[in-house]
């Protein structure tokens, strides 16, 4: 489940060889892994890795790292986790189909501090051979499901999932325990008003959910959960439905191209905006018009 990889200490990996699909953030990298049999060494020097298994049948995996070496069938799934700077080295004997995710080491020593209050330098990851978390799977699918939609994926949504992601790893897979802290209450009224007025001012440009974390000083993981206890959608819902309300007006009362509204209103394409279009009324943005 690995390619033979290395990366330097500030960056995550450079995007896999051979137009493998790939989707990354400053926070997290995922690419869709196909090769056939064969074996390879992997070291990420920056970068945290889980690799989950995508095959249809089991696949047989002898995998080494951290002076131990596993071997089993893999099941859809099943997933291997190779924490920053561990050399793994893996032999598949079927056709390798996998999801690699890579989250930056920062990034996850932020989560740590941030969101479970543990000392980011002290609290890491366990090297683990195929283990099983609902969890991380259903996160697994949706990543998987973005790479398949052949479309730009926004960062809002791709770093809400990596914000998710790490936590789960740190809950399940991290030194020590890191139970998950409680929200309750949602958002105070004046807070949510901050928040809502700066994604009404920022549509046509690239929102991030540590911008609009960052406007209530509290961490993106934190945020999300309280916005969704204020508004029962998560931030990334919020926006598109927002990006599809300015994109109705637009296309009732102006005469601009499709394109032109789809930039505007913070879609990076007119395929971006006509999927989502289509995903929330049922049909496109030139049938609306008419």
């Amino acid at each position: 489940m690995a390619r033979k990889h290395s990366q330097s200490a500030e960056s995550l990996p450079s995007a896999p060889e051979n137009d493998v699909p790939v989707l990354e953030t400053e926070a997290i990298q995922i690419a869709h892994l196909r090769f056939p049999p064969g074996e390879s060494n992997f070291r990420a020097e920056a970068a945290h890795t889980l690799f989950v298994n995508l095959t249809s049948r089991p696949q047989n995996y002898l995998q080494t790292q951290d002076g131990k070496t596993h071997t089993g069938l893999y099941r859809n799934g099943d997933m291997l986790l190779t924490p920053a700077n561990l050399p793994l080295f893996v032999r598949w004997e079927g056709e390798e189909n996998c999801l690699q995710v890579q989250i930056r080491e920062t990034f996850l020593k932020r989560i740590a501090e941030e969101t479970l209050g543990k000392n980011g330098d002290r609290l890491t990851l366990v090297p683990t051979f195929q283990s099983r978390n609902p969890q991380l799977e259903s996160i697994a699918n949706l990543l998987v499901a973005e790479m398949q939609q052949h479309q730009s994926t926004e960062a809002l949504y791709l770093d809400s999932l990596a914000n998710v992601l790490a936590v789960q790893l740190l809950r399940h897979h991290g030194t020590t325990s890191a139970p998950l802290p409680s929200y309750d209450g949602g958002l105070p009224p004046k807070q949510l008003a901050r928040v809502l007025d700066y994604v009404e001012a920022s549509l046509a440009e690239d929102i991030k959910l540590a911008d609009l974390a960052g406007l209530l000083n509290m961490s993106p993981f934190h945020f999300g959960r309280m916005f969704k206890q204020s508004l029962g959608i998560s931030p990334h819902q919020y926006v598109i439905q927002q990006r599809l309300d300015r994109a109705k007006l637009l296309l009732k009362h102006s005469d601009r191209t499709i394109i032109d509204i789809a930039f505007e209103c913070g879609f990076n394409s007119h395929s971006h905006l006509s999927k989502q279009f289509r995903k929330a009324t049922g049909t496109t943005p030139t049938a609306f018009r008419r």
